[in-house]
């Protein structure tokens, strides 16, 4: 291979409509010199591709006959945990979105525009690169422990893109998540927010702790809430939530005391409340192996970063990096608590 030839990214697109197929052809014709594009029209042809040759990315389409888009990537899943896998359907149905949350890591609607989808692309495969290795990588792609979006969480981030959204109406949904809201309940009347009075109506503390708190807030608390009960190595649970709040409400309060930008303070509230999302997984899905990095820690008082590093080759922040940008966050979250350690 010449030294200045360029690796494409292999990526196979499956949609059971020949014209859909045509189209993004055409719609990605642009990018013919940095990926390189399979099309095929049906699951079975896209497993029988993938014996043959690895895919970085495979794009699916929602609905097909014989294997829905579903199917096929809970097969590629099991099969083939390292490639990236995206749902790309202009169907909204609920339950088909909702039995796609624990296969997928983004779904993307049509129409997509091809911009959108070399972002979405580019993103992972960049941090990917950095995870160096190869059983980490893998073991991230196909964790059978590995937290994955809720399905209110879907619905919130579909109503705060309403520019009409309220209040109430975000409300509405919360109410039918009880953890959620004995969350919002604790952390607005914590001694974070110094209250007056105890608050006690739902909406109050929806407004008074505003729509993108409440939105970090969904995301972690119900995305983790299914791992409650197991025991973590050298601590629990409610110890790293309780620690990553912290870090939020002060990483908030530092950007507002340097600028009046509030979007920043609310990209620094969510980057805080995930700093330690790769501590989780690790310590959740090689208990052992986190056992053993404590000990290191403990014995040459270095920090668990430095520990990590080696008994996994990675650290936590790349853990964590790594399955937000999956998740599709936004890049300034991802960058942040990829690069937490390393400012």
């Amino acid at each position: 291979m010449g030294e200045n030839q360029i690796i494409k990214k292999r990526i196979l697109f499956v949609d059971d409509e020949i014209m859909v197929l045509q189209g993004l052809r055409r719609m990605l014709h642009a990018f013919r010199n940095e990926w390189d594009m399979v099309f095929v029209e049906s699951g079975a042809k896209a497993l029988e591709l993938m014996t043959q040759a690895p895919f970085d990315v495979i794009v699916a389409d929602m609905r097909m006959p014989e294997m829905d888009g579903v199917e096929l990537l809970k097969e590629v899943k099991q099969r083939y945990p390292q490639t990236m896998r995206l749902i790309l359907s202009g169907y909204s149905d609920e339950s088909l979105i909702l039995k796609s949350v624990g296969v997928m890591h983004q779904y993307l609607s049509k129409p997509c525009s091809p911009d959108v989808l070399k972002s979405v692309v580019q993103r992972a495969y960049t941090l990917g690169r950095y995870l160096r290795n190869p059983r980490l990588k893998a073991l991230i792609g196909n964790m059978e422990r590995l937290p994955s979006l809720p399905a209110l969480y879907t619905e919130i981030m579909s109503k705060l893109r309403d520019p009409e959204v309220s209040t109430q109406d975000i409300t509405s949904i919360i109410t039918r998540d009880l953890g959620m809201t004995a969350r919002i309940y604790q952390l607005v009347n914590s001694a974070f927010f110094n209250q007056p009075q105890r608050v006690t109506d739902l909406n109050a503390a929806v407004s008074y702790l505003g729509l993108n708190t409440i939105r970090s807030l969904f995301l972690t608390a119900n995305a983790f809430s299914q791992f409650e009960g197991i025991e973590l190595p050298g601590c629990s649970l409610e110890e790293i939530w309780q620690h990553s709040l912290k870090t939020a409400v002060l990483a908030k309060k530092i950007c507002g005391t340097q600028n009046n930008d509030a979007s920043l303070g609310d990209d620094a509230f969510v980057a805080g409340i995930l700093h330690d999302t790769g501590r989780f997984i690790l310590s959740v899905n090689f208990p052992e192996e986190y056992r053993q990095v404590i000990t290191i820690a403990r014995e040459e008082r270095c920090s668990l970063n430095h520990a990590e590093k080696m008994v996994f080759d990675q650290t936590h922040a790349a853990v964590g990096g790594y399955l937000l940008d999956l998740w599709g966050l936004p890049y300034p979250i991802v960058e942040a608590v990829y690069l937490h350690h390393e400012p």
